[in-house]
Order: structure tokens, then sequence, then C-alpha cells
């Protein structure tokens, strides 16, 4: 009687089986597919709705030079004539584009596609 308590002890106690290992890990690995892309896209429309603000803040600068300097719609502003009067510093995109100021008739434009007003 002893002897089948002892045994049955320790089968309980031998732990997790290789196959139930592989699920969890096969689980976990569904789960990060899912995830890991869906990161992903939140991360890259976190960055063009981050370059657009940016964008918006360059136009409204250009807006106040040219009424403060009086000049038409074919008047170019340059970074130096924006900051630190109009615009605290010059922004930068965080995709890692540049920005083109143009023109007062053309708005503020980014070199990565899709960011734009």
């Amino acid at each position: 009687m002893m002897m089948r308590n002892l045994m049955s002890h320790r089968r309980r106690e031998r732990g997790f089986t290789l196959v139930e290992i592989m699920i969890v890990v096969l689980i976990i690995g569904i789960l990060l597919a899912i995830a890991v892309p869906s990161f992903m896209n939140a991360r890259e429309r976190s960055r063009a709705n981050a370059c657009r603000s940016n964008l918006r803040q360059i136009q409204a600068a250009k807006e106040q030079w040219a009424m403060a300097n009086n000049q038409g719609p074919t008047a170019t502003p340059d970074w130096s004539d924006l900051v630190p009067n109009f615009i605290q510093q010059q922004p930068s995109c965080p995709s890692g584009g540049t920005y083109t100021i143009g023109n007062m008739s053309t708005n503020p434009s980014c070199s990565i596609t899709g960011h734009s007003l």
C-alpha cells in the first residue's frame, strides 16, 4: 500500500511533457504573429500623424511670416525666416524624412510617401 502511494506521488511530480511545452510555444508563436504586425502598423501610423502635425506647424509659421512681412503667394520663406520667430525650432520627421517648406501657395511637404497634409 505504501509503495503504491509513493509511485503515484512520483508520477504527479514529473513535470510537463514535451508535447505540452510545444503546444504552449505554438500558442505564444501564434499570438506574436498576430500582435507584432499590428504593433508595427500602429507605430507607423503614429509617426505619420506626428509628421502631419509638424507640417501643420510649418504651414502656420509660413502664414504668420507672410502676414508679418507683407509677402504674397509667390514668396518662399527659408528656415532662418521661420525659426525662432514663428516656430521654436526646426521640426524633424519621426520617420527620418526631410521637410520642404515651399512657397506660400503650396503646402510644406515631407520626403516620406504618405506623410502629407
